[in-house]
């Protein structure tokens, strides 16, 4: 009797929206981060990818700088990656793979599950 049945690679997943999402959109589904590579209608059937390197949102201004090598979070509040997990609140995102800088509006992140 077969155990496990192979479904797919897993770099991106099947997602169907109650609403529209549009293409670069970060979704979050419980701990599972996917960003939309294209355009999903609402309660038609798209992807996400969970694997990927992509640029991001961060804040800006003094003390916003984050090095190569942080895991940083999604937070879904002010839609921006921050190195701060606030107790759990923000879900894990990935590790940047570029610095940014203070004055940086991106951040490039290696999405990590």
């Amino acid at each position: 009797m077969t155990v496990a049945r192979f479904i797919q690679e897993g770099a991106t997943i099947d997602y169907t929206p109650g609403s529209a999402v549009a293409a670069g959109d970060v979704v979050v589904l419980g701990d599972l981060i996917g960003i939309a590579k294209r355009p999903i209608d609402a309660n038609a059937i798209g992807s996400l990818s969970v694997e990927g390197v992509f640029d991001v949102p961060k804040a800006t201004g003094v003390g916003t700088a984050i090095a190569v090598g942080a895991i940083v979070y999604w937070d879904v509040a002010d839609s921006e990656a921050k190195e701060d997990s606030e107790t759990g609140a923000n879900k894990l995102l990935g590790k940047v793979i570029a610095a940014a800088g203070d004055d940086d509006a991106k951040v490039r992140v290696r999405l990590s599950q």
